[in-house]
């Protein structure tokens, strides 16, 4: 790919890789760290670690850059034991940082400073320069089940995508569909997904075991051109307690549904199906107008399915804003289709949420 971007996209990839191992790493034993977050969402010694490296990598190449991601370091500073296990994963990575894949912090306090910069950052508005938003295991629920996950970097300017980094340790570059949290790439080579504004978006192995192997692969427009085909889903179903799933099953079926489809917990490999072509649409809504999507679950991740033609709104038909902070607060749920759909589903969306009494949750 050829873009303004290349230095970019040459490090985060780099960094990505290196992280991969962590996250192999980690997954292949049984005790993985575990903690329990504010949220109740689980925390493993792999967060934390991956988000580290990503920080450090990345501050090494550009260190004018902003960071946002997921964790903050309070957890390792209140355990010495977790904090020493972190870092010594880290030490891993050596011989990476010896071939300029990546960059490690210095010592277990920078790296708990790396950690917190993004734990407390803020992607800030139009004005806000450049961000890197992180999140270094989307699906950790299935993760510590060694089941799918994802890494997700983006890259945003002024609150607008640039550039996109996705990490899937367990999916096929040459995968079909339909994909489930239980899919597991038989090579074990996994993919990396990625996309810069205008340049659409490209897949390739994760590792390769040649440089023929590391030619990526541009994915076809597919949602610029799909009017009058079958929409084919991608969901989690019956796994998360945010969405409204009678709503969820009954859009479905006046869309003319009727397969499931893709089936994933983590939101950065939702979107990971619609760029590759696996899913061509999604809806989510939230149970209360309360609830809010995540910046590091979406941020980037959502370039992939635009740069092949995809429409993103919420389920007001309002569009994404990535700008008002670690939380979208600006938006309630979403509605993902082809750019000659979008308007159709949208309208379903919204009409079966009025018939079900549900209209309260729309703006």
């Amino acid at each position: 790919m050829d873009s303004p971007y290349s230095k970019e996209l040459k490090v985060a990839i780099g960094a990505v890789q290196s992280a991969a191992k962590l996250s192999q790493a980690v997954i292949s034993i049984d005790d993985k760290g575990v903690i329990e977050k504010d949220d109740l969402s689980p925390v493993t010694i792999g967060d934390f670690a991956i988000q580290a490296l990503l920080t450090s990598t990345i501050h090494h190449a550009f260190p004018d850059d902003r960071f946002v991601g997921e964790e903050s370091a309070a957890d390792l500073r209140n355990n010495p034991a977790l904090l020493d296990r972190v870092w010594n994963l880290l030490q891993s990575l050596r011989e990476d940082e010896a071939r300029s894949l990546c960059k490690l912090p210095e010592s277990p306090e920078q790296m708990c400073e790396m950690i917190d910069w993004c734990g407390f950052g803020e992607p800030g508005g139009p004005q806000a320069g450049r961000v890197w938003v992180f999140d270094p295991i989307d699906g950790t629920k299935t993760f510590v089940r060694r089941e799918a996950y994802a890494i997700n970097v983006a890259l945003l300017e002024g609150s607008r995508q640039v550039l996109s980094v996705v990490g899937c340790p367990t999916l096929s570059a040459d995968a079909s569909g339909p994909v489930t949290n239980t899919s597991v790439d038989p090579t074990g080579r996994g993919c990396i997904v990625y996309a810069v504004k205008g340049h659409g978006t490209y897949v390739r192995p994760l590792f390769a075991s040649s440089p023929h192997e590391e030619q990526a692969r541009r994915i076809e427009p597919h949602a610029e051109t799909e009017s009058s085909q079958a929409l084919r889903p991608v969901s989690c179903y019956n796994m998360l307690d945010s969405g409204v799933d009678d709503v969820h099953h009954l859009i479905m079926k006046r869309l003319n549904i009727e397969t499931r489809g893709c089936d994933l917990l983590a939101w950065v490999l939702r979107w990971v199906t619609l760029g590759l072509g696996l899913a061509n649409m999604t809806v989510w809504v939230y149970k209360q107008r309360s609830r809010t999507g995540k910046i590091w679950d979406h941020a980037g991740a959502m370039l992939l399915f635009e740069e092949v033609g995809g429409c993103i709104t919420d389920i007001d038909g309002k569009p994404i804003d990535l700008g008002v902070g670690r939380k979208m607060t600006a938006n309630h749920g979403f509605v993902a289709a082809p750019k000659g759909l979008h308007p159709m589903v949208l309208q379903t969306v919204q009409r079966v949420l009025r018939e079900q009494g549900k209209g309260h949750l729309l703006g």
